[in-house]
């Protein structure tokens, strides 16, 4: 089998990583063409376990092969980005639509196309099948469309792509069939035929549910906070119930999943979706509240962040609320940014992050932050304090204030 993926990211590399492993030719479509050069000389651009190894053997053996354009293929597979249109929160559908256009001249009868972009509800039958349709495609009989959503974890994607169940929402069920029969290639989890509109309703809402979940965490780090309680205490004491299962607060939510897909369902039923909306509106004041805290913590000086990345132990920053907060406090405070998960030239290491330092700012649960040189802390900083709004710092010397979201109200 031949596959063609569109979108050579966090899910097309490692989505064409398996195909190739398991001895299909894959093309890699992406438009950055130094993506693209690094990518044939076996050289990746994403922090993800076993990638590397597996696209280093699949170009050696000529299984993978990166490109600026796509070729002919049995099975075309579209992993490009959707935001949300920030007028109406509306899905933005112009990726998946320029990469379903891209394709169409070197379509042929009884190919296969699947939309692994998270998409909004009935945008497949809506605004996607008529794209091919209007090629000349009956969908179903000559074309095979279906729309099935990733469902993986940073950081564990190999693993998950291989094992987690899969949702396989065809336009029609004998594209259902088709599109089973192409992740049937790899995956070892259950294969769930469905229709297009469940498959993409079914996504949105998984994300939503986290959200929704940490919404509710993040809102009781808040009470807690205003009335004088420990909210880590509440969290821990609740979960002992086995039923109950409170999410950890924290400094907002990112990555292109959970800041995102809530809205393409609250764009669909706005007058209905209220507890959707709501919950993305707690989420995503969260870097004002952990402003808040700084300026009560420290009213001028520097402060060392640590951790841009939205997931711990990986090296992705998308939509990462970090960058909201250190731009909402970088107009009062002198401001050094350590993150050993992503290369950037403006970063610095822990020692000069450090260096002089007034607040640790702990914005990311990456392990190095787990257990740090308490001693080196002591010695470069001004004044020991440390703001750990991802609750992972357990233990430090009695010289170190520790600041995080059972002791705000301390603050108050």
């Amino acid at each position: 089998m031949k596959v063609c993926i569109i979108g050579q990211g966090y899910i097309g590399l490692p989505t064409a990583a398996l195909f190739s492993r398991n001895n299909c030719e894959v093309v890699g479509v992406d438009i950055n063409e130094k993506i693209v050069d690094n990518l044939n000389k076996g050289i990746i651009h994403i922090e993800e376990p076993g990638i590397s190894d597996i696209i280093k053997n699949a170009v050696e053996n000529k299984l993978y092969t990166a490109s600026l354009t796509p070729q002919k293929a049995d099975a075309f597979i579209i992993t490009v980005p959707t935001p949300y249109v920030v007028e109406n929160y509306s899905c933005d559908l112009s990726y998946v639509i320029t990469a379903c256009e891209s394709i169409i001249p070197f379509l042929e009868k009884g190919n296969t196309v699947i939309v692994e972009s998270t998409i909004a509800p009935m945008s497949t039958d809506e605004v996607i099948k008529p794209i091919f349709e209007n090629a000349g495609f009956t969908i179903g009989e000559d074309l095979y469309l279906a729309h099935c959503p990733e469902r993986v974890l940073p950081g564990r994607i190999i693993e998950e792509l291989i094992h987690n169940d899969r949702i396989i929402g065809g336009v029609t069920p004998e594209c259902s069939k088709k599109a089973s029969e192409v992740y049937g290639q790899f995956v070892e989890g259950e294969l769930m035929l469905t229709e297009a509109k469940t498959a993409e309703l079914s996504k949105c809402m998984e994300n939503t549910f986290r959200d929704v979940n940490i919404a509710l965490a993040n809102e009781l780090a808040k009470i807690c906070a205003e009335i004088g309680v420990n909210a880590l205490d509440v969290i821990e004491m609740a979960n002992k119930h086995p039923r109950v299962n409170l999410h950890s607060p924290g400094p907002g939510v990112g990555g292109h999943c959970l800041a995102i897909d809530p809205y393409f369902i609250y764009a669909k039923a706005p007058q209905t979706a209220k507890i959707i909306k709501l919950s993305r509106d707690t989420n995503n004041s969260m870097p004002d509240f952990v402003c808040e805290y700084v300026r009560k913590i420290i009213s001028k000086g520097k402060i060392a962040v640590l951790g841009v990345s939205y997931k711990g132990n990986t090296g992705d920053d998308r939509e990462s609320p970090a960058y909201e907060i250190i731009a909402k406090l970088s107009s009062d405070y002198e401001i050094d940014i350590h993150d050993p998960h992503i290369e950037n030239p403006d970063f610095v290491s822990l020692d000069e992050a450090t260096k002089d330092a007034d607040l640790i700012l702990v914005l990311c649960d990456h392990n190095e932050f787990k257990s740090m040189d308490y001693n080196l802390i002591k010695e470069n900083m001004k004044n020991p304090i440390i703001f750990d709004t991802k609750n992972i710092i357990k233990e430090v010397p009695s010289e170190i204030k520790l600041y995080n979201y059972g002791n705000l109200y301390e603050l108050n």
